[in-house]
């Protein structure tokens, strides 16, 4: 049976050295908790570091370790203290942190760092190497293994492969502030699934890729070469169960009842939990909640803030400063507002056991979690899964700029830098009634109860699923190799061949200036040869004008078609328009055009005989699209009664008459003559009328995805080029 890995900077099992000893116990972090509650049907095998530097180690540790791990079903991935110092807490938190959490001027961009991250991105994919299994599915976390997925692709191109972000992803304005973009989102793109907790994070993504890696998208799907990426958000969930049913635990009951004993009747409890971390915005929480004391006098000694603070990262500087700081802030506003029977605010520096942590939430009237930007934030669902059993429910106030604003939607979100709504937000919160607490917080029970961590595994392994069968459906019409076989004897047996190609984004790929698209030297030499057999007759259909094709392939012994079949050259004669056709419309529809171009900077207008191009490759891609979409409607207003058509293609909208298609064209050819060998190829919505015409034994190609006429699919122009110069070569031996 197939095995679920899961690849992770830490595994579910930290090990530590204590007075030469080895110990090991359960790891605490997001990450590695959730996971760790998962229950799946197939069998799951752990891959990640084990949490202690290779160099506390002796090689007999090593042994040790990894006979303990291989019993817990894991494999640890060995770092030094130098691999752990700079891919760590250098690469993955002094720069990819910041940056997706946008704090960009925390950021420091260093070559050394990035290297070690790539190398220790290596060593995850050597332990994996070691323990893949064919039909294994690989499920790689978070942020420190992002190029890991393509290095996987790149030596087992079959493997399933999911990867889920567990923090935010950023604008692509932060992105391009990575000097390692590009290697980041391709090393991301080589899995097949890639998940985010919510769709902001999704949007941001694409668009990421598309501006950056060039790659389009639609419907969440990404084609990168030959296959479909998709990308989707799936909101993490938590053990529900364990959360509600927390009264009933003895241990939990026992924690709640020494909890009570410490706090004074009447007095209401504001809990803050988070990890010691400058993105929480728990400096700014406590300065509202200092403001608020002084703001609302009436609450004080009736008002209890006990804020947990679990450490993270302790040996690096800024967090060392963030806790000074915060101690100070908590001493100077215990001893503003303080009295001797109260203290208002309870700090603790240390990560709460299970019972303390849920007591904490069941004793809580207010659970404040404003973090400055978070990924998800399970806590705020903690909280509100702990209060289902109470009849006195507690208020969660949670930070519009956290993953889980968008499914606690009841909760009362605050911006958390704004520290007046921070402040009023607690005041409505303490005068919330119950029955209004309970309706709020019913509403997002059920939510978490249905779509818990197990929920969120399997909805992201089944969607990994259905994607891999999407890519199998189209690779059944991808150009196999045994297809490719069968074409090449096709061709060595016919007398008499026919290629129809489409130029523009099948011969050759696009480009951002159409005038830097003229065939190099390379492909000129493959259509040459292919032409100078006396049995083949090409045929280049293209959307160009006829100077710039005479002037590009002119010399070349083929037949070409200009602007879509509004003229044709056969090989031995002139151009001649293949009807009668007006240019009149052009005054009308010209202006309408170049309204856009004033409107859209990058975009511009070609003007051929007998249509209109606007051109907007170069333009902001969002920019692009919201105009083409205006232009459109506007067009197709416009031209309704005139006998012109609109044509939206890749980065193009074309306005033409609607007689003209490269379906009538290459009837030119095809009519009224039996082929033994008909090849055509094509990339864009005017290909297939070309398609539409053929004979049922043409070889049909569509360059890269999406729906097509097309009997097979290629990824691209060079792939094609490649075919064509097999068969050119062939096309030699045969005259040989």
């Amino acid at each position: 049976m197939s095995r679920l890995l899961i690849v992770s900077n830490r595994l579910p099992v930290s090990v530590k050295k204590v007075d030469g000893e080895l110990s090991y116990e359960r790891s605490v972090g997001g990450v590695a908790t959730g996971l760790s509650s998962l229950e799946t049907p197939v069998e799951t095998f752990w891959i990640g570091w084990p949490g202690i530097a290779q160099d506390e180690l002796t090689p007999q540790d090593e042994q040790a370790i990894d006979a303990r791990l291989e019993q817990e079903q894991c494999a640890g991935v060995h770092l030094s203290e130098q691999a752990v110092q700079e891919y760590y807490l250098g690469f993955c938190n002094k720069t990819i942190w910041p940056l997706f959490h946008y704090f960009p001027l925390y950021c420091e961009f260093d070559q050394d760092t990035w290297q070690r991250y790539a190398e220790v991105n290596e060593r995850f994919f050597r332990a994996v190497q070691g323990a893949y299994q064919p039909g294994d599915t690989i499920w790689i976390h978070d942020y420190q293994l992002m190029r890991l997925p393509a290095m996987i692709r790149a030596v087992f191109p079959e493997a399933t492969i999911g990867f889920f972000l567990h923090i935010p992803f950023p604008s692509f304005e932060l992105l391009r502030l990575l000097p390692w973009r590009h290697e980041i989102l391709n090393g991301l793109l080589g899995a097949d699934l890639i998940g985010f907790h919510e769709y902001d994070y999704v949007r941001h993504f694409l668009s990421s890729v598309y501006r950056i890696s060039g790659y389009e998208h639609n419907l969440s799907r990404v084609s990168v070469g030959n296959r479909v990426v998709r990308v989707d958000a799936f909101p993490m969930g938590i053990n529900y169960e364990s959360f509600a049913d927390c009264t009933r635990q003895p241990q939990v009951k026992q924690e709640i009842k020494k909890l009570k004993t410490q706090i004074s009747p009447g007095r209401r409890l504001v809990i803050s939990v988070d990890r010691l971390d400058y993105t929480k915005g728990i400096t700014n929480r406590i300065e509202a909640f200092d403001q608020f004391l002084t703001q609302y006098p009436e609450y004080r000694r009736k008002v209890q803030l006990v804020v947990v603070a679990v450490p993270s990262r302790d040996d690096v500087d800024m967090y060392i400063q963030l806790r000074e700081k915060l101690e100070g802030l908590i001493g100077r506003i215990n001893g503003d507002h303080g009295t001797v029977d109260w203290t208002p605010i309870s700090y603790l520096y240390r990560s709460l056991p299970f019972a303390e942590l849920a007591a904490l939430y069941v004793l809580a009237d207010v659970a404040l979690i404003t973090p400055l930007r978070d990924g998800m934030n399970l806590v705020a669902k903690e909280f509100v899964a702990a209060n289902c059993q109470l009849k006195d429910q507690g208020v969660l106030i949670l930070s519009e700029m956290a993953g889980a604003a968008n499914e606690l939607s009841e909760a009362i979100t605050v911006n958390p830098n704004h520290t007046e709504a921070l402040v009023e937000a607690l005041r409505r919160a303490l005068d919330m009634d119950q029955a209004q607490r309970v309706r709020k917080n019913t509403l997002m029970q059920n939510r978490l109860c249905r779509y818990t961590v197990g929920q969120w595994a399997s909805d992201f392994l089944e969607s990994l699923t259905d994607i891999k069968t999407l890519q199998s459906e189209l690779a059944m019409k991808r150009l196999s190799q045994a297809a490719r076989e069968q074409l090449v004897q096709r061709y060595q047996s016919a007398h008499t061949r026919l290629f129809l190609l489409d130029y523009d984004g099948t011969l050759i790929g696009f480009f951002d200036d159409p005038e830097n698209a003229s065939p190099g030297e390379h492909l000129m030499e493959i259509v040459r040869t292919l032409a100078t057999n006396p049995k083949n007759e090409v045929v280049i259909i293209s959307g160009r004008d006829r100077h710039t094709l005479t002037q590009w392939l002119g010399q070349l012994n083929v037949s070409l078609v200009a602007e879509h079949g509004a003229f044709i050259r056969h090989k031995t004669g002139d151009w001649m328009s293949r009807e009668a056709l007006s240019d009149d419309w052009k005054a009308t529809i010209r202006p309408m055009m170049e309204l856009y171009v004033d409107r859209t900077p990058g975009s511009f207008v070609e003007e051929k005989s007998f249509s209109l191009v606007w051109h907007c490759r170069r333009c902001d891609p969002a920019l692009a699209e919201l105009r083409m979409h205006e232009m459109r409607d506007a067009l197709m207003a416009t031209t309704r009664n005139m006998e012109l058509g609109v044509f939206e293609g890749s980065k193009i909208i074309e306005v033409k008459n609607v007689g003209i298609n490269k379906g009538a064209a290459a009837e030119t050819w095809l009519a009224g003559r039996n082929w033994d060998f008909v090849f055509a190829a094509g990339d864009d919505y005017t290909d297939e009328d070309m398609f539409a015409v053929l004979p049922e034994t043409a070889t049909s190609v569509k360059l890269g995805q999406g729906a097509s006429k097309a009997k097979y699919q290629l990824e691209s122009p060079d792939r094609l080029r490649d075919l064509l110069q097999e068969l050119s070569g062939l096309a030699d031996s045969a005259r040989a």
